[in-house]
C-alpha cells in the first residue's frame, strides 16, 4: 500500500472511531468518492445493513451531467440520498466523511442532504 492510501486509512479509522463514540446507535451517512463518481450510503451499524444508497451512477443523475465527478453531481446525490432517507422515515444521521477532507464534493453532498431535510 502506498503512503497516501495508508494516511487516508489512518484518517478514516480515526474519524470512524470518534463517530462510534458520538453516534450511540444513530445511522451513519457515509461518503465514498472516486475521480469519476461519488457514492453515499446510510448504514445501520447495529444490524450491519445498508438502509439507503445513492450515487452518481444512477440513471437520472448520470443523464444530467457529462462528468459525474463534479460538485454539481455531488449536490444531486446529496439531495437524492436525503429524499430516500425521508421516505424510509430517517431524519437524524451521523455524517461519516471517511478519510476525506470536508471540502469540495464531500461538502456539497453534505450541505445538499442537510437542505433536503436530513439532520446531522
Amino acid at each position: 500500500m502506498n503512503n497516501s492510501m495508508s494516511l487516508h486509512n489512518r484518517r478514516k479509522n480515526r474519524n470512524r472511531k470518534a463517530l462510534k463514540i458520538k453516534a450511540f446507535g444513530k445511522l451513519r451517512l457515509t461518503v465514498f468518492r472516486s475521480s469519476k463518481h461519488i457514492y453515499s450510503q446510510i448504514i445501520d451499524d447495529n444490524k450491519g445493513i445498508t438502509v439507503a444508497s445513492a450515487s452518481s451512477l444512477e440513471t437520472n443523475i448520470k443523464k444530467q451531467f457529462k462528468n459525474c465527478g463534479n460538485k454539481e453531481a455531488a449536490t444531486s446525490v446529496g439531495k437524492l440520498i436525503a429524499e430516500k432517507a425521508l421516505i424510509k422515515g430517517i431524519k437524524k444521521v451521523v455524517f461519516d466523511r471517511g478519510g476525506y477532507i470536508y471540502h469540495g464534493r464531500v461538502k456539497n453532498l453534505a450541505e445538499a442532504a442537510r437542505e433536503s431535510g436530513l439532520i446531522f
